[in-house]
């Protein structure tokens, strides 16, 4: 299922249409979703956005120093990733990054992420639809079976667009897991961003007025998607 916004109606979804957050909780592996906040690190934000995309919060949320994540032990090249506590109701895409670090329970995420994987709009002449997981409450991907072995920072975010034609109005839902990846191989990404300093609030992906007029194009944030 996917939202379409078509003119006429555009500004009574804006006002009108019943919102909710939501938290991405467990870590998916293959057809296993894992407990909440065992493998994803545990925020104190709870199912609120982080809007300033210059905080530290904007790698890995709002962390919780109490937590005790664990870090999950998967093959390069298994499909992983993200359930949800509810499904993801506001507009906008969503983007998935990897990082590569020494301690995946000690990194603070201020390494280079690079992309591994997004969901972006369809355009037409009258309507825009966005990727959602309405039918399943999540969204799944591959790791690269190329990188290298090691420990790493998954992280997924769900960059929230109903108030983005203002600055600072884009609301980003994410969160990190843990893990450890075996096998893989010897390429390492070089098209990678650092957060914060990866994203602008004036971004046209992340600036953006997405009701009226209609966007006849769409420009994802962060770097292209890493291919082996």
């Amino acid at each position: 299922m996917k939202y379409s916004f078509a003119a006429p109606v555009a500004l009574s979804l804006l006002f009108g249409a019943v919102m909710s957050h939501y938290r991405f909780v467990s870590l998916i592996v293959g057809s296993t979703i894992t407990g909440e906040y065992v493998y994803v690190r545990l925020n104190t934000n709870m199912n609120s956005p982080v809007t300033d995309v210059t905080s530290n919060d904007i790698r890995c949320n709002v962390l919780d120093p109490a937590a005790k994540t664990q870090t999950y032990t998967v093959a390069a090249g298994s499909t992983v990733g993200f359930q949800m506590d509810q499904p993801a109701y506001h507009p906008g895409p969503a983007l998935a990054y990897l990082q590569k670090v020494t301690n995946a329970s000690t990194a603070d995420g201020s390494g280079a992420w690079f992309k591994i994987a997004q969901w972006g709009p369809t355009i037409t002449p009258t309507a825009i639809e966005w990727p959602d997981s309405t039918n399943k409450p999540g969204f799944t991907f591959t790791i690269p079976s190329c990188i290298p072995a090691g420990q790493y920072l998954m992280r997924i975010e769900q960059i929230a667009l109903h108030g983005a034609n203002v600055v600072g109005g884009a609301q980003f839902y994410l969160s990190c897991a843990q893990l450890a990846i075996t096998g893989g191989g010897s390429k390492t990404p070089t098209n990678t961003i650092a957060l914060p300093g990866g994203y602008k609030a004036t971004d046209p992906g992340i600036l953006i007025p997405i009701y009226w007029p209609i966007p006849t194009n769409y420009t994802m944030p962060g770097p292209s998607v890493f291919t082996c």
